[in-house]
């Protein structure tokens, strides 16, 4: 009995000595980012052009100076979050425009199809108002998350698409995202 203990003794000890000796250890994260959601203030866009809107006091309203930007084209950047929403707005002169420019932003929602997981559609429907449009919230590794367009059905076209840049964080990702959605929609 002796000599077995003293034969398993060794043993067992160089079977914990030799199991620990990874050095490729590397250490997990404690915790989630945390993420400090803004004061939820609004001011009002108030640039001359056929429209209004109200976004939030921590983002920056810029207009877009890309190479083929177009008078009513605007970048609202929400930089704490790397992101931004563009924005374009268009004069409709036809029911061919019209339906020309809601084709194209499905179209450009649905050209993510390869890489979304989902791509939810919700209508927008404000008769009062005269404000229609469908909102597209695109899940996945996508280069755009959300997508919209606003119409009176006969003279005016807003289209938004937001891009966030470099996020790798899946978790962060969804919360940004759910904080755009109440900001986007009514």
């Amino acid at each position: 009995m002796k000599l077995k203990q003293l034969i398993c003794v060794p043993f067992v000890l160089l079977l914990f000595v030799t199991a620990c000796q990874n050095h490729d250890y590397s250490p997990k994260p404690k915790a989630y980012f945390r993420i400090v959601f803004p004061k939820k203030d609004y001011i009002t866009f108030t640039k001359p052009v056929p429209f209004s809107f109200k976004y939030p006091t921590y983002a920056v309203m810029e207009q877009d100076e890309s190479r083929d930007a177009q008078k009513n084209w605007y970048n609202l950047h929400f930089k704490q979050f790397n992101g931004f929403l563009h924005l374009t707005y268009y004069d409709v002169s036809g029911k061919s425009e019209y339906d020309e420019m809601v084709e194209d932003a499905r179209k450009l929602a649905f050209k993510h199809t390869i890489k979304a997981r989902a791509i939810d559609q919700k209508i927008i429907n404000y008769p009062d108002h005269h404000v229609y449009g469908i909102y597209y919230a695109i899940e996945g590794n996508t280069a755009s998350s959300v997508q919209f367009f606003l119409t009176d059905s006969a003279k005016h076209y807003f289209r938004g698409l937001y891009i966030l840049m470099n996020v790798r964080n899946t978790i962060l990702l969804s919360l940004l995202l759910n904080l755009l959605k109440r900001i986007s929609i009514p």
